[in-house]
Formats: C-alpha cells, sequence, structure tokens
C-alpha cells in the first residue's frame, strides 16, 4: 500500500509547499526540565509513513501529564517528497534515519541539561534506533528503551522473506529487493533474515546498559508472527493480552490505546509502577 502511494508521487511534477509537521501534544517545550522525580527527557520515535503528529498524538500528553519533559521527531522523509503534499517519515534506509535520531537526542540533551535520555519507539522506531544505540554509540545516552510492537526478528508478512530467498536461487532476489528500496529505503529492512537485521543481532537482540521493555499484541497484523517482538535475551516481555484479555488494538491501534501508556508510564518509572487498569 505504501509503495504505490510513494511511486505516485516520486513520479508527480507537482511542487507545492512542504507539508506541515505539527509535533504531538505535550511535545518538543524545549524549556521544559527534567524533575528529580523524572530526571531524563522522553524521546518519541514514530514507525514508517508517520510523523510525529500523526504517530504521537495520544501517548504524548498523556505521558506530560505523567510528569516528564516529553520530545518528538519526525524522521527518514525522502527528500523527493520533501515538496509534496504527503511526506511520510522512516521511508529512507533505517542507517541514514539513525543519524537523524543521534542528532536529535543530542539537541535534546543539552537544551536539557541531561545526561541522558529514555526512548519509546513504536514500529520502526524500535529497530531503527538499534543501529543509533549499537553502530553510533548512542547506548551511553540512553537509559530506558520501550519498544511497542517491536520486530527484533523481522516480519514473515505475506511471506515476503519466503519469497525472497526463492528468488534468490533465480537470480531475481536482488532486482526485486532494489527495486522496493528505490522507493521506500527502510522496507526491506523490516523482512526476517534481511542483512540489516541480521547485523545487529549477531551481537544478540538486548543492548547492555540499557533497560529493555517490549509491549507486543497478539493482533498485530504487520508484525508476523507477533512473538517476533519478545525479545530472547533480556528485558521485560509485555503481551498486552496477557495483562487485558479483552483488548484488541493491533498495530496501528495501540498509537492509541490508555492500557499503553499506563504500561510505558510504568516502564518509566518502575518503582512507581501501579496496577494496569483494563
Amino acid at each position: 500500500m505504501m509503495a504505490p502511494l510513494l511511486l505516485a508521487l516520486l513520479s508527480s511534477p507537482v511542487a507545492l509547499a512542504a507539508p506541515p509537521d505539527p509535533s504531538p501534544p505535550g511535545a518538543n517545550d524545549f524549556e521544559c526540565k527534567p524533575s528529580k522525580a523524572h530526571p531524563r527527557p522522553v524521546v518519541l520515535v514514530h514507525g514508517l509513513g508517520a510523523t510525529m503528529g500523526t504517530n504521537w498524538g495520544y501517548h504524548s500528553p498523556r505521558i506530560a501529564e505523567a510528569g516528564y519533559c516529553v520530545f518528538a521527531l519526525t524522521y527518514g522523509r525522502d527528500p523527493r517528497l520533501a515538496q509534496q503534499p504527503i511526506s511520510p517519515g522512516g521511508v529512507i534506509p533505517m542507517e541514514q534515519s539513525a543519524r537523524e535520531l543521534k542528532r536529535f537526542v543530542g539537541e535534546v540533551r543539552r537544551r536539557t541539561s541531561s545526561g541522558r535520555v529514555d526512548l519509546i519507539g513504536h514500529s520502526e522506531g524500535t529497530v531503527m534506533p538499534r543501529y543509533y544505540l549499537e553502530r553510533l554509540r548512542g547506548k551511553r545516552h540512553v537509559r530506558r528503551f520501550i519498544a511497542l510492537t517491536p520486530l527484533w526478528r523481522g516480519t514473515q508478512l505475506l511471506g515476503v522473506d519466503a519469497l525472497r530467498d526463492v528468488g534468490a536461487a533465480f537470480g531475481l532476489s536482488t532486482q526485486a529487493v532494489d527495486l522496493v528500496a528505490a522507493i521506500c529505503g527502510s522496507c526491506p529492512q523490516f523482512v526476517r533474515g534481511s542483512d540489516y537485521l541480521n547485523d545487529l543481532n549477531r551481537d544478540g537482540e538486548a543492548i547492555r546498559g540499557i533497560k529493555h521493555t517490549s509491549i507486543v499484541t497478539r493482533y498485530d497484523e504487520l508484525v508476523i508472527p507477533h512473538t517476533s517482538g519478545l525479545m530472547r535475551d533480556g528485558g521485560t516481555n509485555i503481551v498486552i493480552q496477557d495483562v487485558c484479555p479483552l483488548d484488541f488494538y493491533e498495530h496501528g491501534g495501540v498509537a492509541a490505546d490508555p492500557v499503553v501508556t499506563q504500561m510505558f508510564v510504568n516502564a518509566l518509572d518502575p518503582a512507581r509502577e501501579r496496577p494496569v487498569r483494563c
């Protein structure tokens, strides 16, 4: 669905004003100073095709109301779409997006006089930051990493990993991947067994020195299987339906799930953890 839209926009000769990129409510007040109770700023990292405003409009103000300084960015926009009415984030290779995240975290740390931040990511916002943390020396600047619908081992959506591997036997895989990557540079990197994920996972999934929380939903229609988001070598794993069996939110819906907000706040401050109300 994303690829045809991007292809149409890339081929369009129309040049319009750059699309607005408003911050989500409660975020990006650079006058905010972290409190003693909550000493680290919280940085929100959106998913594929989203922006900070579209992804975090629900959770951001609620995390801020809990007493945190909240910040968010839109990353990974394709410069070819910069003047189009729709310019989704997260569509360039994740290595490039990770450098944008590095710059943003540096700005947040500098302007809030904070040594470390906590990250909350959704979808691509769970695996893109790993490159920042593991390959760009970002782990020294992050204490907690809370991942919503992560895909540590990639997705098998529609069997794309099998199609890629079968195509490789006939010399077709590289051409197909290159075609997709020309439209959406990050998209092939999500697939189970991609070079990107294999490189990061060779050292394990958990990152030493960081407190991990992975939150998954059994109804995830994009991360297949949803257990790809359960970290095998560290951290706290939470399946939403193990806590609230009647919570039917799926991959995108969790961005507006009040149960998830409570899980975020508990993961940010486990010493003050409260029972989740379903």
